[in-house]
């Protein structure tokens, strides 16, 4: 069967996307000729799109079983490829797991199995344990980001995943990096090496640049339509403005978009709150000014919006700089109109970049944040505020996430279906034999 299935253009019509790029019709023809393949290509190149269009055309329709298994480094990267196959409407069931939400629910969409398993390591590793899935006639791998996998300590997981597979026939990997040793465990025996890494990396190794004509001037429904695209990955809009910022936020909370707002105008306590819970997945949105530029320490930003074209070359260098982090990747978009002008030191780096035509908001995200009126000053830590939520709040493990712990406060992320029977719960506890205000951060 040949790669280059009827289905093919109707796949590139949905997605809006009117040819393949030199990248991926190489790997799709590395993948029709080979068992094994290595493609080596950056970030934001396009590498979803060549792996899932020799994927589906694997498929058996008649056979009920997941045939095909991505694994990727974060829960981010498999919402994304998700919502790739969603917008492609192939008629395949597909199921996405990941860490962060109830396994509860992943285990009852794999009661009818799908035909491809997208899924992080961790998660899938312990679907196998648990025998939730059937795996013996998975025939496709793809180790998506592979390089970000082993960054990220997920070696015995994977080594384990792959050990569980007896009938695989294709294997891809991907990396954004030449670097990667590939492990005995991986099985690939002689593979083809595709490689579209710039030969003069510069920042496009880790850091894509792209720029998105908006139609209308205000640019707002074209970020809309952005931020419905990222799909609830962690991203920084930047404005040039005080104002604007609190505009931009404002439309986008009224669209159904999760959002916070930070700027120099601020109190204190609000600036607090809103980077908490940017940081903590309250919002994966922050809609700010050049104040946010330097000296915040938010690991794991996706994506960086030019909603305002930068004033100078510093100020579009340093808001890049909040993403593509200690080797991490980022995205960088760039939204411009037709009565502006792009600077050359954006241009002669950037890609044009074209939104999919159908796009829904995304879900809201899975936590609130709770504010303790209590901090190091009162001698409480984070392990304080874990065990008292778990014995007073009757919170699971997996309910609690980040906690940050300030000198007279501190803020703790709790599941958004737990949060109001939490305040309720507490409302006359004590923390260390002391009564402090506890409620809904706002």
């Amino acid at each position: 069967m040949t790669i280059f299935s009827d289905n093919k253009e109707q796949y590139l019509d949905r997605l809006r996307i009117k040819s393949l790029n030199e990248m991926q019709q190489a790997a799709i023809k590395g993948l029709e000729e080979n068992n094994d393949v290595i493609l080596l290509s950056a970030t934001g190149s396009g590498k979803t799109l060549a792996f899932l269009l020799p994927v589906l055309n694997s498929l058996n329709p008649s056979l009920k079983l997941v045939q095909a298994m991505i694994l990727v480094p974060s829960r981010e990267l498999a919402l994304q490829i998700e919502t790739v196959i969603k917008q492609m409407q192939t008629g395949f069931k597909i199921t996405t797991c990941y860490g962060g939400h109830k396994r509860e629910i992943e285990e009852n969409n794999l009661v009818q199995p799908p035909a491809i398993i997208i899924a992080t390591a961790g998660r899938m590793a312990d679907h196998i344990r648990r025998n939730n899935v059937d795996i013996a006639q998975v025939k496709f791998l793809v180790l998506d980001e592979f390089d970000k996998s082993l960054e990220l300590g997920f070696l015995e997981e994977m080594q384990f995943i792959i050990g569980s597979l007896p009938a695989v026939e294709k294997r891809l990997l991907t990396s954004a990096t030449n670097a990667v040793e590939i492990p005995e465990f991986v099985k690939m025996k002689v593979p083809l090496v595709i490689n579209f890494l710039p030969q003069n990396p510069e920042q496009t190794e880790s850091l894509r640049i792209n720029t998105l004509l908006s139609d209308d001037k205000d640019k707002l429904q074209t970020l809309l339509q952005l931020l419905c695209y990222a799909n609830n990955t962690s991203t920084i809009i930047f404005c040039n403005h005080r104002d604007a910022v609190e505009r931009t936020s404002q439309f986008l909370g009224e669209q159904g978009i999760v959002n916070v707002f930070y700027h120099g105008g601020m109190e204190q306590h609000d600036r607090e709150v809103a980077l908490t819970k940017f940081r903590n997945s309250t919002s994966n949105i922050l809609v700010t000014t050049d104040l946010a530029s330097r000296g915040l320490d938010i690991p794991d930003i996706r994506n960086i919006v030019h909603y305002h074209l930068p004033h100078e070359e510093a100020n579009f260098t340093h808001r890049n700089g909040r993403t593509a982090r200690m080797h991490a990747t980022g995205n960088v978009y760039v939204i411009w109109s037709e009565d502006e002008k792009l600077p050359v030191y954006i241009s002669e780096f950037a890609q044009v970049f074209e939104l999919p035509e159908k796009l829904s908001i995304p879900e809201k995200p899975k936590w609130s944040t709770l504010f303790i009126a209590a901090g190091k000053k009162d001698k409480i830590n984070k392990i304080d505020i874990v065990g008292f939520l778990s014995n007073k709040g009757n919170l699971k493990k997996d309910e609690i996430g980040l906690i940050e712990v300030k000198d007279f406060s501190a803020f703790a992320a709790v599941r958004k279906s737990k949060i109001g029977n939490v305040v309720e719960l507490v409302k006359d506890e004590k923390i260390k034999n002391k009564k402090v205000k506890i409620a809904v951060a706002k």
